[in-house]
C-alpha cells in the first residue's frame, strides 16, 4: 500500500520561491567585485534570477545543458545559480584556483556552452578560452560602466543582458532527479572528476543543513559564507540561507582578515563558515589590532582538520564556539559535525577537547562505516583505523561521463579515501588521507595529528608532515614548517614542543624550514606538490628512533 500524500518534486527553484514568498524583504549584502557594498533582497534576487532564465532560453539553452560560472560569492552569483537551475540546466561552478590546464580540461569535459564571469577572472578566462571550443558566449557579471575592454569573443555585459527582460518564466516542472549542479574535484591525483548533483540531492542536503546540529539557519541569523560557492556549493549555505530566510552577507573577492572583520562588525554577523587558513588570518588581524567580534557566537570550520590551537583561541579570547565539519565534493558536502553530546558538553572544557578536535558525528541522512582493505567492517573503538566509507541520498554514486567507473562497494558505500577512527561516542576522526598516511615499521602514523599540534607553536604559520624513505622503517615522518615573518629557525624547539603530546615513535626524524607550504584549490595543504618539491630530500640519519 502506498501513502496518499501529494507528489511535490524536490527541485531547488522551490527554495528561492519560498524565500521570495515568505522572506522576500530579507537582505543579501554583498561586497561587490567593483568595490562598494551592495544591498538587495531575496525578492529582488528571485526576480533577476528569472530574468537570467529567460535570457538563457532565448539563447537556446535546454535542460541538461551545462552553463558555467567563474565567480565569487555575491548576490549576482546567486541570481545566475538559480536562473540556470530553475529551467533544468546544470550550473557548473568553475574553481579559479585550479591550474589553467585543469580549467581547460573541465570546461571541455563538461562541454560548457556559456560562462558567467566576474571581473577578477576575465584575464584568466582570456587565457583559457581559446582552448575551449564548446563555449559559445561569455557574460561579464558587471554593469556597462565597469565593462572591461576584453579579448573574449562574444563577451556581453550582465546588466545590459538583463535590461528590459521579463521575469515571467516557468521554473521546475521536471523530475527531481534532474541534474542540477556540477562541481569538479580538485584533482590532486589525475584529472579532476565531475560530481553531478541532482535537484533532489541538493534539496535534501538543504534540509539536512537546516538541522540545528548543522547550520541551524533561521531568520534570526546573519550568515557570512566565506567558503566559496565554487567549493562544494558554499557548503550548502547558498541554498540553506534562502530556505531559512536567514540574512546573507557575501564577501565577494576579499577574504583577508581585515575585510572579513569589517563585514562581521558592520553587518553584525552571527555565524560564518570558512577553511582554517581564513580563520587563522582573521585571528591574526584581531590580535594585532586588539579587536573583538561579539556578534558571532559560532563558526563552522572545515576543508581540513582544525588545529586545537585555533579552537582554543576563538573560545578563550573571543567567546566563539568552533564547530568542525568534514565533507567533500562527493558528499555535497555535509558528512559529519563536531557537535558535543550533553554528556560531553558537561565535561570540563579541557577534557572535552578530545572530541572537539574530532570531525564528529553524521547528521540524519548520512551513514558511515570503517572498513579495512579487504572490505571487512572495523570496530568503533576510537583506536582501530579503517577506510572511511559513506552512504546516503546526498552522496555521489558515480562521476560525470562515468569517469572512474563504479565507485561504490557491494553495500553501496563510497570510499572517501580517508583513513579514520570512530569512537564509542560515535565521533569520527580523520587520521590521514589514504595516500598521505605514513607507514613506519608496519604501523601507521597520523600526519594530521602531528600537524595540528605543531601549528599551535606561536612561531609557526603553517606546518605539514610528510613521510621520507627510511632503509629500516620504510618511512619516517618529517615536519615541514613555514615560520611567521621575523621568526628564527630552531629545529629542537619544535621537536620539544611535540614531546608528551604524541607517541615517542611518532616523533619526526627531522624538521625542515621552508619559505612556502603550497595550498591546493580548496585551501588544503597540497602534499603532492610539497613532496615533489622535497623529492631530493634525504633523512639526516637512518638510525631508528626508540619506540615507546
Amino acid at each position: 500500500m502506498l501513502g496518499l500524500m501529494q507528489d511535490w518534486p524536490l527541485t531547488v527553484d522551490r527554495i528561492l520561491d519560498h524565500a521570495k514568498n515568505w522572506h522576500g524583504h530579507r537582505e543579501v549584502v554583498t561586497r561587490s567585485v567593483e568595490g562598494p557594498i551592495v544591498r538587495t533582497t531575496y525578492a529582488e534576487i528571485h526576480s533577476r534570477a528569472r530574468k537570467v532564465s529567460n535570457v538563457l532560453k532565448e539563447w537556446g539553452v535546454k535542460p541538461g545543458d551545462r552553463i558555467a560560472t567563474l565567480a565569487w560569492n555575491t548576490g549576482k552569483h546567486m541570481e545566475v545559480w538559480y536562473g540556470i537551475m530553475g529551467i533544468g540546466a546544470v550550473c557548473h561552478t568553475l574553481n579559479p584556483r585550479l591550474f589553467p590546464e585543469q580549467l581547460i580540461y573541465i570546461i571541455n569535459h563538461a562541454e560548457d556552452r556559456i560562462i558567467f564571469v566576474d571581473l577578477t577572472f576575465v584575464p584568466l578566462l582570456e587565457a583559457v578560452l581559446p582552448h575551449c571550443p564548446s563555449v559559445e558566449r561569455v557574460v561579464v557579471m558587471t554593469d556597462e560602466w565597469h565593462m572591461p575592454a576584453t579579448k573574449l569573443p562574444k563577451a556581453e555585459c550582465y546588466e545590459q543582458v538583463l535590461s528590459g527582460v521579463s521575469d515571467e518564466v516557468v521554473w521546475g516542472g521536471f523530475d527531481e532527479h534532474t541534474a542540477c549542479g556540477l562541481c569538479y574535484t580538485s584533482g590532486t591525483t589525475g584529472n579532476p572528476k565531475g560530481v553531478l548533483y541532482s535537484h533532489r540531492s541538493n534539496f535534501i542536503h538543504t534540509l539536512m543543513g537546516m538541522q540545528s546540529t548543522v547550520l541551524g539557519a533561521s531568520p534570526k541569523e546573519t550568515i557570512l559564507p566565506v567558503v566559496p560557492m565554487f567549493h562544494a556549493n558554499a557548503w550548502g549555505i547558498a541554498f540553506a540561507g534562502p530556505a531559512a530566510g536567514a540574512r546573507l552577507v557575501m564577501p565577494g573577492a576579499r577574504m583577508d582578515g581585515a575585510a572579513i572583520y569589517e563585514l562581521i562588525e558592520s553587518e553584525q554577523v552571527t555565524f560564518s563558515a570558512a577553511v582554517p587558513t581564513v580563520w587563522q588570518g582573521l585571528l591574526t588581524h584581531l590580535r594585532e589590532n586588539n579587536l573583538k567580534i561579539p556578534s558571532i557566537k559560532k563558526v563552522l570550520i572545515g576543508g581540513s582538520a582544525v588545529p586545537e590551537s585555533l579552537i582554543r583561541a576563538f573560545h578563550d579570547e573571543f567567546g566563539v564556539e568552533v564547530l568542525q565539519g568534514w565533507g567533500m565534493t562527493e558528499t555535497s558536502p555535509i558528512g559529519t559535525l563536531s557537535n558535543l553530546t550533553p554528556e560531553l558538553e558537561a565535561l570540563p572544557y579541557d577534557e572535552g577537547m578530545k572530541w572537539r578536535i574530532k570531525q564528529g558525528i553524521p547528521p540524519l541522512g548520512v551513514e558511515l562505516k570503517l572498513k579495512n582493505y579487504a572490505g571487512q567492517e572495523m570496530p568503533h573503538d576510537g583506536t582501530t583505523y579503517g577506510r572511511l566509507m559513506i552512504k546516503g541520498p546526498t552522496i555521489s554514486k558515480g562521476y560525470f561521463k562515468d569517469e572512474g567507473g563504479d565507485i561504490l562497494d557491494h553495500e553501496g558505500f563510497f570510499d572517501t579515501g580517508d583513513v579514520s577512527t570512530i569512537d564509542e561516542q560515535g565521533f569520527m576522526q580523520i587520521t590521514d588521507r589514504a595516500k598521505d598516511v605514513i607507514k613506519s615499521g608496519g604501523e601507521w602514523i597520523s600526519s594530521i595529528e602531528i600537524e595540528n599540534i605543531a601549528v599551535g607553536h606561536p612561531k609557526v604559520e603553517l606546518a605539514a608532515v610528510i613521510g621520507a624513505a627510511h632503509p629500516k622503517w620504510d618511512e619516517r615522518p618529517v615536519l615541514v614548517i613555514k615560520l611567521k615573518p621575523g621568526e628564527t629557525e630552531d629545529k629542537q624547539e619544535h621537536l620539544d614542543f611535540l614531546v608528551g603530546k604524541i607517541a615517542k615513535w611518532w616523533m619526526p626524524d627531522d624538521v625542515v624550514f621552508v619559505d612556502d607550504i603550497p595550498l591546493g584549490a580548496t585551501g588544503k595543504i597540497d602534499k603532492k606538490l610539497l613532496r615533489e618539491r622535497l623529492k631530493d630530500y634525504q633523512l639526516p640519519t637512518a638510525i631508528a628512533p626508540s619506540r615507546g
